[in-house]
């Protein structure tokens, strides 16, 4: 059955967004005309019609007002006619968005494969949690998730912004929701022009030209594509709505500052706007570090941060929106702080959409690894940003005379003057990273023009943009202590005498880190240094904060939080210790072993054969086996536990299954399982003889081959981080050489498969596994003992004779590659025949990492989040306060 009624619900509502965008766009901006012309006239001619006369009263003087003209009644009754009709046509545009994700997700949830989104993007195995990451996996679910959030905030702001704000800034918000809304429109005009790409179409829409469809015009695939297993995360749940409500929230300062532009209030926008950018800084700034600890835990770079295209499209926008903050603190003290700060507050939305366009447009191609394929949409996103950045220019460069101008020079002892210079440096970072980002773009653009470009991204990106970015947090640390001591006015007279003891404090703290420890790199030095420096600094600003208002101490606890993640970054990325050192002289890469890496591979990586111990620096390894997981059991369960139920999602129970004691499923149970990944059990044992198990997992996908993600062992000083570089296809079978014959006697010697072997005995017994041995049976087993260089393995083949039938039960080895058979008892020559099957044996190739300091980047990161939550709620008390004291 084709359920085609929640798709049309799904594009009507679309549709419907999209039209009451564009009316709400219109009704706000004739309403911000009348209110700007009635401002306007109000200014001029206020003097003369404040008051219309006085009349004396009890010897006092009262002023009596004037009623204002019946014209401008009028006026201001169609302006809120107006700004009425905007409101409920933004409304409205806010139900449909929320209408359109419901019906989406209802074709996800219920797994509504004729529709080319869900087929895409989800299948049966998925759990709940999961099938809310196939909604934002597309383009078309990320746009409509964008467009949830500024619905959401729009609506919160027609109710907050007060009367004097909504209309012009409402306008810039509907016309945004408007571009947005266009991008999952999904209607095409003749063959080749296309508005917006319908997460509604169905497969037969999509791919008019598969044969399946020419066969059966009704064809229902039975299930979809599923998720990419790299984000099948529960990071993956809640990093894309924390980053889109970050992308959702830079559109809220620009449009107070767009409003301020058009309303000739260059200043006035600041105060409500402040609150919105630091909490703006601090969502996108947690949404960037979430994806980050997204990368740390699922990828195997050994990583939280690669410098990927699409990594450093969001990096940048919030370098420039946290630059923007600081200029908008010191903007009423300053002309320059002023002006920088409408620059970076357009800037940084401006970004934003260059970002999009960067990431979703196709134009990078195959230098990111996550970034969207095209969806023909390239045009249309260069339109929505060329739109957004020529009004931008165009009222700034018209209203730039109403902005004021200094008429002193700003001094290097002021506050503001340090607060600029750490603004400008956060800028230079952020234009470094996007001028080399950038490079596909710049080759786009001279192919335009019949040029050829020589032009490519960095070989080596990490150590190209590090090579930067280092240096320009060096001065950025060193600048957030000087600077929080000129805000709090600590150095008077241009004396610097307050900074003596902090200094002193961070060179004997920091001497007596680089003595102990592994610090010789004299930038790394630097990082060092600057980073103490600016945790000394701010601590004793934040000292005395506390003691007088811990309200006002935000800023030198986001600066303390940036310390200690600088120092995270610096010993968790510089000294990051491989532990898995390849001592065995073996060969592990095959291919050409002159090159650097494939040496580096074969040094870096160990090899461990199943059940076999290996010495890994200070730790003992061992090999345990392959794990899978079911979805009702805690834990891992052995492979060779399950049955798989292949394309089904389920297994059948070998044996009874339990966890920590307790009975989960019996013998022959069917069972639901995550089938696409398998875990490998890894056994470390420390020194002192305590034991820890991390289960890194890989799958071997046919869309993306061998997927590897770690299991990382957190601690207080340092993660161990172990992930598989190399294993045998889990999914495959084992291919069983020929079978070979081996007629031996009790205590004879032989090979299996390189191994010396040993019949010790073969004897009668009355126990065999899942069968009853009557009184009329016989049944013996042999007991052939195999020696390796770590010990001895028993093999057990059982013969079997029941109801005058014979029978033989093989013992299979995975840790000795070896399946071997008693098919023969020869009473006359007191012989045994044996039948030996060798395969591949169980073996996985891992690499192990020690982080150290890792734990001191998270911490950072939650102490920025409370110094910009302290912050934000300090302005918005501020903005609110003053909002209360003023009638619009």
């Amino acid at each position: 059955m084709i359920h085609t009624t929640v798709g049309q619900l799904g594009h009507f509502l679309v549709i419907l967004s999209f039209v009451t965008a564009l009316l709400a766009t219109v009704a706000y901006f004739i309403s911000a005309l009348g209110r700007q012309g009635s401002t306007r006239k109000s200014l001029v001619e206020e003097p003369q019609l404040a008051y219309a006369g006085e009349s004396s009263f009890g010897g006092k003087t009262t002023k009596r007002k004037a009623s204002p003209p019946a014209g401008a009644a009028n006026a201001g009754a169609d302006k809120d006619d107006w700004r009425t009709l905007a409101r409920w046509a933004f409304y409205i545009h806010g139900l449909a968005v929320i209408g359109v994700g419901v019906s989406l997700y209802w074709i996800i949830y219920n797994h509504y494969f004729e529709y080319h989104y869900a087929w895409s993007h989800s299948s049966l195995a998925l759990p709940v949690q999961y099938m809310i990451s196939c909604f934002w996996e597309g383009q078309e679910g990320s746009f409509l998730l964008w467009l949830f959030w500024n619905a959401v905030l729009g609506a919160v702001l027609i109710q907050k912004s007060g009367s004097k704000w909504e209309a012009p800034m409402m306008t810039v918000f509907a016309l945004v929701q408007a571009f947005l809304a266009s991008m999952i429109l999904g209607i095409v005009f003749g063959d080749t022009f296309k508005i917006g790409s319908s997460p509604f179409l169905l497969l037969t829409e999509a791919m008019p030209d598969a044969p399946i469809f020419t066969a059966d015009p009704t064809f229902v695939p039975k299930d979809g594509n599923g998720l990419n297993p790299l984000l099948q995360n529960y990071w993956m749940v809640i990093h894309p709505p924390t980053l889109f409500l970050g992308f959702a929230l830079t559109l809220v300062p620009f449009a107070y500052c767009i409003a301020g532009l058009w309303r000739n209030q260059p200043l006035e926008w600041i105060r409500p706007a402040l609150p919105w950018t630091l909490f703006g800084a601090m969502v996108l700034g947690v949404g960037i570090m979430m994806g980050g600890y997204w990368a740390y835990e699922t990828l195997n770079f050994g990583g939280y941060w690669n410098w990927d295209p699409v990594e450093n499209a969001v990096y940048v926008p919030w370098l420039v929106m946290v630059a923007s903050l600081h200029t908008m603190l010191i903007a009423k003290r300053s002309s320059t702080g002023l002006k920088t700060a409408v620059i970076l507050t357009i800037a940084t939305f401006l970004l934003i959409l260059y970002s999009t366009f960067l990431t979703r447009s196709g134009i990078l191609g195959n230098a990111s690894v996550h970034s969207f394929t095209d969806l023909g949409l390239s045009g249309q996103l260069l339109v929505y940003l060329l739109a957004f950045v020529v009004m931008a220019i165009v009222l700034a460069t018209v209203k730039w005379k109403h902005i004021p101008s200094d008429a002193d020079e700003t001094s290097v002892y002021s506050k503001e003057f340090w607060v600029f210079i750490g603004a400008t440096v956060l800028c230079l970072a952020a234009f470094q990273v996007i001028a080399t980002t950038s490079i596909p773009v710049y080759n786009k653009v001279l192919e335009l023009f019949g040029k050829v470009s020589n032009l490519a991204l960095p070989a080596d990106q990490i150590a190209h943009y590090n090579k930067f970015q280092v240096w320009f947090f060096v001065i950025i640390a060193l600048i957030t202590g000087v600077g929080q001591y000129m805000w709090w006015r600590k150095l008077d007279n241009k004396k610097w005498d307050a900074l003596i003891t902090p200094g002193i404090l961070t060179l004997l703290l920091s001497a007596a880190l680089i003595a102990i420890g592994e610090v010789k790199n004299p930038v790394y030095m630097a990082l060092l240094v600057a980073s103490i420096f600016a945790l000394m600094t701010n601590g004793t600003i934040l000292l005395g904060i506390i003691r007088g208002n811990y309200r006002l101490s935000g800023g030198a606890i986001s600066h303390i939080g940036m310390a200690l993640m600088l120092i995270g970054i610096l010993y968790s990325a510089g000294f990051t210790k491989v532990i898995s050192i390849n001592n065995t002289g073996m060969l592990i890469s095959k291919q050409d072993v002159f090159t650097k890496d494939n040496n580096k591979e074969n040094k870096e990586n160990t090899l461990l054969w199943l059940n076999q111990s290996e010495r890994m620096g200070t730790y003992q390894l061992t090999y345990r086996g392959r794990r899978i997981q079911a979805r009702d059991v805690p834990g891992y369960i052995p492979t060779k536990d399950i049955s798989v139920i292949e394309g089904d999602f389920h297994g059948v129970a070998q044996r009874d299954i339990e966890q920590n004691g307790k009975l989960y499923h019996k013998k022959g149970d069917t069972l639901a399982l995550y089938p696409e990944n398998t875990y490998y059990e890894v056994e470390y044992r420390e020194p002192n003889g305590k034991i820890f198990t991390l289960y890194p997992r890989a799958q071997v996908n046919e869309r993306m081959g061998l997927l590897a993600s770690p299991d990382i062992r957190h601690q207080a000083g340092r993660d161990t981080y172990t992930f598989v570089s190399s294993v045998p296809d889990p999914s495959a079978e084992n291919t069983w050489e020929k079978t070979e014959t081996y007629s031996v006697a009790v205590k004879d010697t032989f090979f299996l498969n390189d191994y010396v072997a040993i019949l010790d005995d073969v004897s009668r017994t009355t126990e065999v596994e899942g069968m009853e041995i009557g009184p009329n049976d016989a049944a013996v087993k042999a007991r052939v003992r195999v020696l390796d260089k770590n010990g001895e393995h028993i093999l057990n083949p059982t013969f079997i004779i029941k109801d005058r039938l014979v029978g033989r039960r093989a013992e299979t080895s995975d840790e000795l590659g070896i399946r071997i058979q008693l098919n023969e008892i020869n009473p006359q020559t007191g012989k045994f025949t044996f039948a030996v099957n060798r395969t591949q044996r169980d073996y996985i190739v891992m690499k192990a990492l020690e982080k150290p300091l890792i734990n001191l980047l998270w911490i950072g990161t939650l102490i920025v989040v409370l110094g910009f939550l302290i912050a934000t709620i300090r302005r918005y008390r501020e903005f609110t306060k003053m909002s209360s004291k003023t009638v619009d």
